[in-house]
């Protein structure tokens, strides 16, 4: 749709270079007041540059941009937000100290006779967060607010400048399903208001729910385009990976083991009143699911030892296992993926070898208080072979890297240890589609050298297409169990919502 006269914001021939890598090559896009407009693909594909130059955040190496059809120049992002394009980053850029009215008009502050005016801006913050359904006190501070309101909070600060254009950068991976379903009500009232919204998000439900058209880019080029009735996630991964992916959860026949870990009446710190009873043998891979506050993320980190277990037995391969830190539990075999990679999974300004190695250092690799240059090498050259991580070297710094292949360190990091136990939280959460499906395969064959993979995810397509069996929590207890023939979206609700049929006949009595 490139130089239709009613686009509100055009890029036109697009391309940006970082040394000698060519991240955006001729990229074209336009979108029109009152549209959503999806841009997806894999990491690295140029997503984000392309928007951070449509926002003026980063500059073109060639190529134009306008607005209302007038060609226009962004050297800051101050010029961007003139324009009346915002972006509105993953990471939320909110002061957390500070009220409610105080973050939408920071640096902007209304004054009265040179004084800023706190009554103006509580008036004035009012309004906005009324267009986006945030019926809180504008005195309120940030840091009081759950996540999904404090993304409603950065929408209304873009609205508060006049946005003609929200640039949204994955606006749900941080959210809850009610809080998504929340923001998809407010992006949809925002269209009718004539406002123009770019939306890039990995989810491809969100992408066919919501877009009224789709730009798919990949390798830094435009690989296709969709509209109204074409788009389809079938098609759009097609476009995404140049290949087909029909076989996304193509699953590998592998015989369970023996039971390689197993809690009788485990309690965490989160849920102290709760006792987990559940084994999981080798070679099996059995998916945690359950709304957030559940207690996944809290049993996970138990059986890894960051948070000690309060009460219960836990058996590792028929042995007592008892961590009191991570070091412990990785002497036993028993390793674990966080949710977020790079405040806790990564050193991301360390090289690629030095974070694949580092958990099998006293392990493999220490001679007499050296590290064994050769075999460290060896290690990282396998686990960059075996788990396809793409990297221009092997001192490269992780932060560098795609989220998909950060993820693949953290995976490889752990393999290196010979796990028993693999436990991974939320493993392909901000990992495009391409990823997703190497990661899958990955872990199918883990499971089929005998490791026992214990997950936790809140994709629920990812819970019914990988697992052999769920456990389903809610609030701290394990309420259902299904097996691979009975798994659907709608049967694992059914317990994640409600209470154990057990805990309600205890109730009961």
């Amino acid at each position: 749709m490139t130089g239709t006269t009613n686009a509100i914001l055009e890029a036109r021939g697009v391309c940006k270079r970082y040394g000698g890598v060519q991240a955006l090559d001729d990229v074209s896009l336009s979108v029109r007041p009152g549209e959503i407009l999806a841009v997806v693909g894999e990491n690295g594909a140029g997503k984000s540059t392309l928007m951070k130059i449509l926002a003026g955040v980063v500059q073109p190496s060639r190529g134009s941009i306008a607005v209302d059809g007038r060609p226009i120049v962004f050297s800051h992002i101050q010029q961007a937000l003139s324009a009346g394009v915002a972006l509105i980053h993953q990471e939320l850029n909110l002061a957390p100290n500070l009220d409610l009215g105080a973050n939408i008009y920071l640096g902007r502050e209304p004054r009265r006779f040179g004084m800023i005016s706190k009554k103006t801006i509580a008036g004035q913050a009012r309004r906005q967060m009324a267009r986006v359904g945030l019926d809180v006190s504008p005195w309120v501070r940030l840091d009081t607010l759950p996540i999904g309101k404090q993304q409603l909070v950065e929408i209304a600060k873009a609205l508060s400048i006049n946005a003609k254009v929200l640039i949204m950068d994955e606006p749900t991976s941080s959210l809850s399903q009610q809080e998504a379903d929340r923001l998809y009500e407010v992006v949809r009232q925002l269209r009718a208001r004539g406002i123009a919204i770019c939306y890039i998000s990995h989810r491809l439900h969100e992408v066919t729910d919501l877009a009224d058209r789709v730009v798919v880019l990949r390798d830094g080029k435009t690989a296709g385009k969709l509209s109204g009735t074409q788009i389809d996630r079938d098609e759009i991964v097609r476009m995404m990976v140049g290949r087909d992916v029909s076989q996304f959860y193509q699953r590998t026949s592998h015989t369970a083991g023996d039971v390689a870990i197993t809690a009788r009446a485990l309690r965490t710190s989160a849920f102290p009143q709760e006792e987990l009873d559940f084994s999981i043998r080798s070679g099996e891979i059995v998916g945690l699911a359950g709304l957030v506050g559940a207690g996944r993320t809290e049993l996970l980190t138990t059986l890894f030892g960051i948070t000690p277990a309060i009460g219960g037995t836990t058996l590792v391969g028929g042995e007592r296992f008892a961590p009191k830190n991570a070091a412990d539990a990785i002497a036993a075999g028993v390793v674990l993926a966080p949710e977020d990679r790079r405040q806790t999974g990564l050193l991301l300004q360390k090289g690629v070898r030095w974070n694949l190695s580092l958990s099998s250092l006293r392990k493999k690799l220490n001679r007499r208080g050296f590290v064994r240059r050769g075999a460290e090498r060896q290690l990282c050259e396998h686990a960059i072979k075996q788990l396809k991580i793409k990297t221009a070297g092997h001192d490269l710094a992780v932060h560098t890297l795609s989220g998909g292949n950060q993820q693949k360190v953290v995976l490889g990091k752990w393999l290196a240890t010979e796990p028993r136990v693999l436990l991974l939280d939320e493993p392909t959460r901000g990992i495009d589609v391409g990823s997703k499906s190497e990661i899958y395969a990955l872990v199918h064959e883990l499971a089929g050298r005998g490791v026992a993979v214990l997950y936790a995810s809140s994709d629920m397509e990812e819970i019914v297409g990988l697992s052999d069996r769920v456990l389903v929590m809610h609030q701290g207890r394990i309420t259902g169990e299904l097996p691979r023939g009975q798994l659907s979206e709608e049967s694992i609700m059914q317990f994640a919502v409600a209470e154990s049929q057990h805990a309600q006949g205890t109730a009961a009595g």
